[in-house]
């Protein structure tokens, strides 16, 4: 299979602002080994102005759009050197791609990005996606990894997309809050009373939430693209999940009638 993954800051980050070297760690083997099984793999990772603001000495996630940007740089090094060592260990090569909106919405630039994205995964390469928050700014970004990764899968023909999150997959309502929330196994549309259970932002390192992972399901379900969300903190799930397992929450796509 060729799956897109995407991994949240939340997942990567801890709330100081350094790495979670032992989510990272879990997460780099595991992905290994689906390469190792004759999987093609493309993460897109969060993280990079979460790990930038904690390695800056910054008290908090920044909201002015110049420190972010700093802090981004600052982080995508830090966030690239970890994921080069970490994949390094179990004989994988790994290769960066920093993306905005305008690299979808321009023809040629589009297509540079996805012959040169075809042409790592035939060479054996694990690429590493992110928005390229050093230069994004409202007109040109993409506003969050989890629709840049629904982008990423629909542009290159994926058969899933999978979003690591901080959540085991989508509750009737808020788990923090109702103890008797009752997790969503399937979903096989967006109707009105799934959307409404978007709730609000995300963690405070991050910028997704419930709400923008329910807008890459409608990306990914209107062009044949199931999505899955499971629970970051556990990457064994992977496993269960390409074992056929019913685990998280899976929003099969629209399928045209053979």
């Amino acid at each position: 299979m060729r799956v897109v993954i995407k991994v949240g800051t939340s997942t990567l980050v801890h709330s100081t602002g350094h790495p979670n070297l032992r989510h990272m760690e879990l997460l780099c083997r595991i992905l290994s080994d689906l390469k190792n099984a004759g999987h093609e793999i493309i993460l897109v990772s969060s993280g990079a102005i979460g790990i930038g603001f904690g390695k800056l000495g910054l008290r908090k996630r920044p909201t002015d759009i110049p420190t972010k940007q700093a802090a981004a740089a600052v982080g995508q090094c830090e966030l690239m050197d970890t994921y080069d060592r970490m994949f390094r260990e179990y004989h994988h090569t790994v290769a960066q791609i920093l993306l905005t909106g305008d690299d979808f919405s321009h023809a040629d630039r589009f297509a540079n990005f996805r012959n040169t994205l075809a042409r790592l995964l035939d060479l054996g390469v694990l690429p590493i996606i992110n928005e390229n928050d050093t230069v994004a700014t409202e007109e040109i970004k993409v506003g969050d990894n989890d629709t840049l990764s629904a982008m990423v899968a629909v542009h290159i023909e994926a058969d899933q997309l999978i979003l690591l999150s901080d959540i085991d997959g989508l509750y009737t309502s808020d788990p923090h809050k109702n103890t008797d929330a009752k997790r969503i196994c399937e979903v096989r549309e967006l109707s009105p009373e799934i959307l409404a259970l978007g709730g609000g932002e995300g963690s405070a390192l991050g910028t997704g939430g419930m709400k923008t992972k329910l807008h890459a399901a409608g990306i990914c379900m209107e062009q044949g693209v199931d999505m899955t969300i499971l629970n970051g903190a556990d990457p064994q799930l992977l496993y269960d999940l390409f074992d056929g397992k019913p685990v998280g929450t899976k929003f099969l796509a629209r399928r045209e009638p053979s």
